[in-house]
């Protein structure tokens, strides 16, 4: 009885997504598909799991999916629990906890038990801070001195963001054109 050992091997010019078997795979293969037609076969790499660090145009990309509802709808409410503003900027609610110990102007309401409320004026402030960290890619120093540093720097985040509204207005009329 004959034993034939297998081996996997990577070739790192072959298209994404593949591998590659050996010669003795090979050979097997050819013997077994001499008499049907050709068939090339690849098997597929796994995707690597969610762990880790995203990259920067993951973190990019994400930006603008950010789902902060209008001024009017976003102030109908006084508080908002911390699983609802981490809904809104799709992070987890500990990254919003190590925030507001960097920032100095995200200051949520506590109650006794120690559940934080974020006021609509924290989650404008929260999406400054996201802003300036995620899109512009501004460190956390860095975002802390520009909003130290630029005591306008919200109200022209505002006036971006009314403009950016007005574009993706016009944008649309002229899509129906």
């Amino acid at each position: 009885m004959e034993r034939t050992f297998s081996q996997i091997t990577f070739d790192f010019n072959a298209p994404e997504n593949t591998v590659q078997t050996t010669t003795t795979e090979k050979k097997e293969k050819e013997k077994e598909s001499a008499s049907a037609e050709p068939v090339v076969t690849f098997t597929p790499v796994p995707k690597s799991s969610g762990r880790g660090r995203k990259s920067q145009k993951l973190y990019a990309a994400e930006a603008d999916l950010v789902s902060i509802p209008d001024d009017e709808v976003l102030f109908q409410k006084q508080y908002y629990t911390i699983g609802e503003v981490s809904q809104m900027f799709k992070v987890n609610a500990s990254l919003l906890r190590f925030w507001e110990s960097e920032f100095d102007i995200i200051k949520p309401r506590k109650n006794r038990k120690g559940d934080r409320h974020f006021r609509p004026v924290d989650i404008k402030n929260l999406q400054l801070i996201y802003d300036l960290l995620r899109r512009r890619k501004l460190t956390i120093d860095g975002a802390r001195d520009f909003i130290k540093n630029n005591k306008k720097s919200q109200e022209r985040f505002a006036m971006i963001q009314s403009l950016q509204k007005i574009k993706s207005f016009l944008l649309e009329i002229k899509a129906t054109l």
